[in-house]
């Protein structure tokens, strides 16, 4: 059986090398999208989750909140109680920013009015979360303008310094908001599924067109053996694509890794498993290598704008949102800019491992179905 399998895959690698447009594909493509996006992309955002830990109880701390809450940039989901939650709300992905008012807010408040402690603003921090690098600029932004009106208001009712209070802004996991690294990892995810979705949906496609597939039918070859050894080139091929991104990530662009390569490589092969199940069915349900590269690139729009990639999640109508828990890409992101900026612990990199991995299931089962079903 596995010899039957070998000698499949060597004849999947040696179509696509000998082919002149198939090597370009592999190379040309992702290397230039990768130097274009990255230097070129830019976001917007429009709100985000916010928690709140508010460790002053005071009125005009609930002010403050309020304004926050009613400005429009920001949707409060979270009330923490203490400063170790920070940490888990943020690794999880739960909200985006956090403010922290600290103790003595409305004391300072009160002693800038009075003329006590003059020149010392009651100081707000608001943490971001800095693998969304562009996010947390827009939303720094935000906080300072909203804080900017709230000390207007409150000059208004009470007269005294000009600067009544301050926001100091800290930025988790990326300092600098460089946003080269959140473009060049999500691009590992991007430019992985174009290439191998093309790859896989191809394969197929080639051999009924060529004439092949029939010799291919009258082999001993069973169903199961002929889609592993469609499944094996384009998971090399994915490993390949995705091992050159990541070195001109480090070596090129210099975004730190912190994480694990066990974990991250791992992650990569369900990544793959769940994106060649795609192809695997759309290689089957096709006659024509121009109606494969139709059909990937018809599912290939629509995954990278649902991904996150673009524009958050958070940000979509909830139908939208519910669409993308069916999208491979979506965890991938945030398992590969998690490992890389902050070495995320294997728990987390479990919570997104696992809807991949039921989607890579679900992909390789009807592929399977699929292709039995094209067979006989």
């Amino acid at each position: 059986m596995w010899r039957r399998i070998r000698a499949l895959v060597i004849k999947e690698f040696l179509a696509v090398w000998r082919d002149k447009r198939s090597r370009f594909v592999l190379i040309g493509p992702p290397l230039i999208q990768l130097v274009v996006f990255s230097y070129a992309a830019t976001f917007d955002i429009k709100d985000a989750a916010m928690a709140v830990l508010d460790r002053d109880g005071g009125p005009e701390a609930q002010r403050l909140i309020d304004d926050f809450g009613n400005s429009g940039a920001f949707q409060i989901t979270r009330h923490l109680r203490a400063g170790h939650e920070i940490k888990a709300v943020i690794d999880a992905k739960d909200v985006s920013v956090v403010m922290v008012i600290p103790e003595n807010f409305s004391r300072r408040l009160k002693g800038g009015s009075a003329g006590v402690e003059a020149g010392r603003p009651a100081v707000i921090q608001f943490i971001s979360d800095g693998r969304m690098s562009n996010s947390a600029q827009v939303l720094a932004g935000y906080a300072t303008r909203i804080l900017e009106r709230h000390n207007a208001e409150w000059l208004k009712r009470h007269g005294g310094r000009p600067v009544p209070a301050a926001v100091v802004v800290t930025r988790w996991f990326n300092p600098n908001l460089d946003s080269q690294w959140f473009i060049v990892l999500g691009l590992v995810a991007v430019l992985t599924l174009v290439v191998v979705l093309i790859v896989v949906a191809l394969s197929v496609a080639r051999e009924r067109e060529l004439g092949t597939f029939d010799q291919l039918l009258v082999t001993p070859m069973r169903p199961i053996e002929v889609m592993i050894g469609k499944t094996l080139p384009g998971l090399v091929i994915g490993l390949g694509e995705a091992t050159l991104i990541f070195a001109v990530a480090v070596l090129w662009f210099e975004i730190p890794f912190l994480g694990s390569v066990a974990l991250l490589y791992g992650a990569l092969v369900v990544y793959l498993l769940a994106v060649i199940g795609i192809g695997l069915m759309i290689s089957s349900l096709v006659r024509t290598q121009q109606q494969a590269i139709l059909g990937a690139f018809l599912f290939i729009v629509p995954a990278i704008i649902l991904s996150g990639f673009a524009s958050p999640v958070e940000n979509m109508p909830d139908w939208v949102q519910w669409l993308t828990h069916a999208n491979p890409i979506r965890y991938f992101l945030i398992i590969v800019r998690g490992i890389f900026l902050k070495g995320l612990p294997a728990n987390l990199v479990l919570g997104q491992l696992w809807p991949m991995a039921l989607i890579a299931l679900v992909n390789l089962g009807l592929a399977a179905w699929l292709f039995r079903r094209r067979l006989y």
